[in-house]
């Protein structure tokens, strides 16, 4: 009796499809689950299988990835796909423990060992509606070319120094800070092509009285 039930059973099993491989050949993402298209091992045709990811996460797979199916109630065409795999574009040689979000064209972010995190593009977009916070010792910036900065002001709490030439083509104010002190202090030769006025008086266009009670002439 029970040789006929497992008999039975074993035959209708066998009808119910398990989980299989697949390859991803097509991705539709503007639906609220992508739908893929793409083909089964033994070779069945898979027409919008609903590709599930954890929330807060999405991605697009390029075609040729490799995914594991889950046909639910044991058919083909309900089947959805849980998990996906890219040996070409997957990010290698991490460390045990270590996590990367990648592409196939090479950009990844990298958590390593050491609490270090690599970020690796050719062009990173940061939008903030708000406010962008850094807080750290020491924040170094090693631009090749030149560093931009467009907005109003720029303020700094502390001092700034300057290694090289320093330009400021819509002028410059210098005020002495709290407990007096010279605003500005100059080690070495100042050229200056316009006139300087220094308490209210120009270097070039002022005069002295003489000892004869004369007008000098303004320098020359």
């Amino acid at each position: 009796m029970w040789d006929k039930v497992d008999g039975r059973i074993k035959i209708a099993m066998s009808k119910i499809r398990l989980a299989f491989r697949a390859v991803i050949s097509i991705v539709g993402s503007d639906s609220g689950v992508q739908l893929i298209q793409g083909q089964g091992v033994a070779g069945e045709t898979l027409q919008d299988n609903e590709l599930f990811q954890h929330y807060g996460f999405t991605s697009n797979p390029p075609a040729g990835t490799m995914a594991i199916v889950i046909p639910v109630g044991g058919k083909t065409a309900h089947g959805v796909i849980v998990a996906t795999e890219h040996a070409s574009a997957r990010r290698k040689s991490l460390a045990s423990g270590e996590v990367a979000i990648y592409t196939s064209e090479g950009d990844s972010i990298v958590l390593r060992h050491g609490r270090i995190i690599d970020i690796n593009t050719q062009t990173l977009n940061i939008n903030a509606d708000n406010v962008v916070n850094i807080k750290t010792r020491q924040l170094n910036v090693d631009a090749s070319e030149e560093v931009n900065a467009n907005t109003p002001a720029v303020n700094a709490s502390q001092q700034v120094t300057v290694a090289g030439a320093l330009a400021a083509n819509g002028g410059m104010t210098a005020k002495a800070g709290e407990g007096g002190g010279a605003a500005v202090a100059i080690d070495g030769e100042a050229h200056i092509t316009e006139d300087v006025v220094a308490g209210g008086k120009s270097l070039v266009h002022h005069e002295h009285q003489d000892s004869n009670g004369g007008v000098t002439t303004p320098p020359l």
